[in-house]
């Protein structure tokens, strides 16, 4: 996806844009990421420089369960919206759904599939056992 799009979270609050392209969307089924958004997380990303967040109510909160990641959801709302890893801080992963269609983004695999839930089963995507 080309750069020029943008997203919020619920309440609007916190809302963004990106001026880079998107790299297509991963399923992150890690046990963080399933409590962090409530299914699996859904995410696109983009270099770090490329992401404009636009926070007036200084609402953008920043969770750390461990060293070498960061999940950013917005203080009021709740909303899940970002992830960024200690080993790539010049990147930063967007929840696609926050995103403002249309985002010409398709999802292309999913990670950690080890940890999904019982529940989900979708085999129409690449699965790795891990990240690979």
């Amino acid at each position: 996806m080309s750069g020029g799009s943008g997203g919020r979270c619920l309440c609007g609050a916190v809302a963004f844009s990106v001026r880079g392209p998107l790299r297509d969307v991963l399923d992150c089924h890690c046990h963080r990421c399933r409590r962090f958004t409530g299914h699996h997380m859904a995410a696109t990303s983009v270099a770090t420089a490329d992401l404009d967040v636009r926070d007036p109510e200084a609402q953008l909160r920043w969770y750390r369960p461990v060293e070498d990641a960061g999940y950013g959801f917005c203080g009021r709302c709740g909303s899940s919206l970002f992830w960024r890893g200690g080993d790539t801080p010049d990147s930063t992963s967007i929840c696609a759904g926050v995103l403002d269609p249309p985002t010409g983004l398709r999802t292309v695999a999913a990670w950690w599939v080890g940890e999904a839930s019982d529940y989900f089963e979708r085999s129409d995507l690449p699965e790795h056992t891990t990240e690979p």
